[in-house]
């Protein structure tokens, strides 16, 4: 995947007014870039809103499944008849849920893409012990990432941190996304393993999602083309 695809950046609606969401979504049309719909506006807007989104952008629904197997593989029946793009598990739901997810996306044609969720961006070190977990957050990171890819899902949600042993340890084509992106002059908010966008393209990694540094913009058309051009893109 070429750095200059602007379908690398997602950018998360986080919005409890789901006609504040389509507003962002209309104004950023012209790049070309993906979204994503979060448990926020997903409790605000419902199905029909990612029905709506899905039927002309690339959505990501970012809901995190974690429930016994049975349980999520219903919920990714659900999500997939929405016409979605990519959807989440989290990978500390362990080998046979993961399982059971990947075999229901596989139901559908086109199938969504499943990823696991390893380490939310927010935990460090110290919060990781505090659960429970011994492991630093790259090598709890590395560990479910090769879970996830044994249980044959698609990929893994990253920090930028992680990505190049994650690439190393598996193979190039297991894909990562990456939240807690921002750009040059932004603050952390409730992030901890942030990175610049650049970071993450020299790190090889596949997609990036940036939330509030664009929909929170005075401008944000231009300030995603500005963060595509960090990424290398050439608009």
């Amino acid at each position: 995947m070429m750095s200059s695809d602007p379908r690398r950046l997602l950018v998360a609606l986080d919005h409890s007014e789901p006609g504040q969401a389509l507003k962002i979504v209309e104004s950023l049309a012209p790049l070309g870039v993906g979204f994503k719909v979060g448990l926020q506006l997903f409790m605000a807007g419902g199905r029909s809103l990612v029905k709506e989104l899905a039927a002309n952008h690339k959505i990501f629904l970012d809901l995190k499944f974690h429930d016994i197997p049975n349980t999520v593989a219903a919920a990714v029946r659900e999500a997939a008849g929405l016409g979605i793009w990519m959807l989440n598990v989290h990978a500390s739901g362990g080998r046979e849920m993961m399982r059971a997810a990947a075999a229901a996306a596989s139901e559908f044609s086109p199938a969504p893409l499943v990823m696991a969720v390893t380490v939310l961006t927010s935990l460090d070190n110290k919060d990781l012990t505090e659960t429970g977990c011994s492991d630093t957050t790259g090598s709890q990171v590395l560990r479910l990432s090769r879970l996830a890819a044994n249980c044959g899902l698609d990929g893994v949600v990253c920090s930028a941190h992680e990505i190049r042993d994650i690439k190393n340890a598996l193979f190039p084509r297991f894909i990562t996304v990456t939240p807690g992106i921002r750009p040059a002059g932004s603050g952390q908010d409730d992030q901890v393993r942030t990175a610049l966008p650049s970071t993450v393209t020299s790190q090889g990694g596949d997609y990036l999602v940036v939330g509030r540094p664009i929909t929170a913009a005075a401008d944000p058309l231009q300030t995603a083309g500005c963060i595509l051009s960090e990424m290398g893109g050439d608009l």
